[in-house]
């Protein structure tokens, strides 16, 4: 599966799952994390957890396994490292407060 490939089909998942806001961060040669973040939020903790949930079916549909999800439980803000994806899932009141937006700046947005 190529980057782009996984990237379109977790912004998929995301999208399926009504989560807002999603933002796409272009983090190649930025961060050694992941080539993209997707950054998106939910309502209710219960949202959180389905958009979550989403992302990693999909992922491992597609054959890709899921290299780790933190945070699922609390359903504040879950990680999910897709590899050269990372989602990071919040809750939209934790969103505003963590601003990994502002936070990585200098990473270019992406259209999806």
């Amino acid at each position: 599966m190529t980057k782009q490939t996984l990237l379109q089909m977790a912004y998929n998942a995301a999208e399926d799952k009504k989560a807002e806001d999603i933002v796409v961060l272009n983090m190649e040669g930025i961060s050694l994390l992941a080539d993209y973040f997707i950054i998106c939020s939910g309502n209710s903790d219960r949202q959180v957890q389905a958009i979550a949930r989403e992302l990693i079916d999909q992922s491992e549909k597609a054959g890709n396994p899921v290299k780790s999800v933190e945070g699922f439980d609390a359903a504040r803000w879950i990680l999910v490292d897709l590899g050269d994806v990372v989602a990071h899932v919040f809750h939209k009141d934790e969103r505003s407060y963590y601003n990994l937006e502002r936070l990585w700046r200098e990473a270019p947005t992406m259209e999806i």
